[in-house]
């Protein structure tokens, strides 16, 4: 049985953390990381540097995003010396469609004797905008703002790139815009992951 690094991703609001949290407690021997632990060392860093809390600004993308991603992968890497399934829930959002991005940590994984597992929630742009009303969080307060705009900046697009021939595991899609969708879809998660239960 393989080690996988299982990415959850997909443009914010998705579902991604209603999803890893119930597989990380439904499957056994799996670390679970999410990137959003490490936004009270950001909102430090804008407080320290006197910026306004933005995480679309030029300044998030420029001094806190890239950083963001590295200490939750040096994590995630860290992690899987010591189990065979760990789970990160981040947007990956430029990563996932950069392919020597992907091929670079592939190969890294690889070395580690680990595989590249990215399941992509699938969700309507209009869903996705009432669960971010819902969700009343100061990280969207621009978001919602400026919808439009911030609409026009993702890609809710299936990264098909990401698909191996060689890994049916490779791309794995949620389908989470209804309850009914999502019942079926985690099933279909849960048949996948049962060898490492």
């Amino acid at each position: 049985m393989e080690k996988r690094l299982i990415f959850v991703t997909s443009p914010p609001a998705c579902g991604k953390t209603r999803l890893a949290k119930k597989l990380a407690t439904e499957l056994k021997h799996i670390v679970y990381l999410d990137k959003d632990t490490l936004i009270p060392l950001s909102k430090q860093i804008f407080k320290i540097a006197g910026e306004e809390y933005n995480r679309s600004s030029k300044f998030f993308e420029r001094e806190i995003r890239d950083y963001e991603y590295e200490v939750i992968l040096d994590l995630a890497f860290e992690a899987l010396k010591y189990a065979d399934l760990v789970m990160v829930n981040a947007p990956f959002t430029r990563e996932i469609r950069d392919n020597d991005y992907i091929k670079a940590l592939r190969e890294k994984l690889a070395e580690a004797g680990a595989k590249l597992t990215v399941i992509w929630i699938v969700t309507d742009p209009e869903v996705c905008h009432q669960r971010m009303i819902n969700r009343n969080s100061d990280r969207d307060v621009w978001k919602l703002e400026h919808w439009d705009e911030y609409l026009a900046s993702l890609n809710f697009n299936v990264p098909e790139n990401l698909r191996d021939p060689d890994d049916n595991g490779s791309l794995l899609l949620y389908y989470n815009s209804t309850d009914e969708q999502s019942e079926e879809s985690f099933h279909e998660l849960m048949e996948f992951f049962k060898d490492y239960d």
